[in-house]
């Protein structure tokens, strides 16, 4: 197993057509010395061929298991499976999208066999922000709006109502929780479609910024328990963007507030990969993306952006690659070292919980880092 190898395995879970790395990333890797390994079809998904890998410098091998047994750095894009536990060993380091919050039986097994795990979405710079997760974060906020005008259709389950009404006819109301990128995203895309848009949010520097870039085409509202409750009740499509960096997401939308909706209402919760925060979901895949609670139709797929694998896999590459390549190049121990964005991404390391969101969120104890890494 080699620290400088890093392999590309093809993704497992339901409908997930992304794949970690495109040609342009393992040639970039090649220019720092570093060899990739690619699961042969990993990529097909993504319209993306083995040629294409071969002639940018990676090996192709015909097994997940051979990528996961020679390379020293596994780089995914959703939380393993249960499936992929096996190949599981100490020391090994798993760069991916891991949402433990949501998912505390991936934490067990990464602990139980010492994986190094490093989630994309708790990487944070001094800045706050989130850079592995702010490029599927705007897919996911562009797509929900998509997604909520289709089952806003009457075949489709909905109240039958067109986002951007008529001449004549009133618009649909939107209501968008959390004005972070995806929420952000999701209003900009409804306004565009000329929805009446409601965008809540505790931050007022946030709606500040929003209202000052949009001119009133979106209506920004501090979010408080009263403030939702009337948006709700009132709403044709709800979008659930709530984020808690490495934790679970808050219950914002409560089974009460559904049972007040119209029926035939759509409720998108984008953040059902953190737990969701509507009371009345649960995950749900593309292939069987929906079901109704209340008379409301709910959407609640984990991986949304996995539906526009193409477009996912080139801007999420374009972020995670300056960091694989320092965890590469350096091993992770330096890597960490001098960088603590990167630092903040580490979640699991010998054993432990090395992230305090993380380990507050699972209920489990906290150890530092450096201290996990230095052991």
């Amino acid at each position: 197993m080699s620290t400088t190898l890093v392999g590309v395995p093809a993704e497992i879970k339901a409908d997930e057509y992304r794949v970690a790395m495109t040609p342009d990333g393992v040639r970039e890797l090649h220019a720092h010395g570093v060899d990739v390994l690619v699961q042969a079809g990993a990529g097909v998904g993504a319209s993306i061929p083995d040629e294409d890998y071969r002639a940018a410098g990676a090996e192709i091998v015909s097994t997940a298991g051979e990528v996961w047994e020679r390379a020293g750095i596994v780089c995914k894009v959703k939380e393993p499976q249960a499936s992929e536990y096996e190949h599981f060993r100490r020391g090994q380091v798993l760069f991916t999208y891991l949402h433990l919050a949501a998912y505390p039986g991936v934490a067990d097994a990464l602990l139980e066999r010492g994986v190094t795990g490093i989630a994309y979405e708790t990487v944070q710079p001094a800045s706050g922000g989130l850079p592995l997760l702010a490029p599927m974060s705007e897919v996911a906020g562009r797509m929900s709006v998509q997604v909520g005008a289709h089952f806003l259709e009457r075949h489709n389950g909905g109240r039958g109502v067109l986002l951007g009404g008529a001449p004549g006819v009133r618009p649909a109301r939107v209501v968008v929780l959390g004005a972070g990128n995806v929420g952000w995203n999701a209003a900009w895309m409804a306004a565009g479609l000329e929805a009446e848009v409601d965008l809540l949010d505790k931050n007022v520097e946030r709606l500040r910024w929003v209202d000052q870039i949009q001119m009133g085409r979106i209506t920004t509202l501090t979010s408080n328990r009263g403030q939702v409750e009337r948006a709700i009740e009132q709403a044709d499509l709800v979008i659930g963007a709530v984020l808690v960096p490495g934790g679970r997401a808050p219950v914002v939308v409560t089974e009460d507030m559904v049972r007040s909706m119209r029926p035939g209402s759509v409720v998108v919760d984008i953040a059902i990969d953190q737990g969701g925060c509507i009371e009345t979901s649960h995950e749900t895949t593309h292939h069987d993306p929906t079901f109704v609670v209340h008379d409301v139709v709910h959407y609640a797929v984990g991986n949304m952006p996995g539906a526009v694998p193409h477009t996912s896999t080139y801007a999420l590459t374009n972020v995670t690659l300056p960091y694989l390549a320092e965890l590469a190049r350096l091993g992770v121990r330096e890597a960490v070292r001098v960088d603590p964005a990167l630092a903040l991404g580490v979640n699991t390391a010998a054993g432990s919980v090395v992230n305090a969101a993380v380990a507050e969120a699972l209920g489990r104890p906290h150890l530092d880092v450096h201290d996990a890494l230095g052991a």
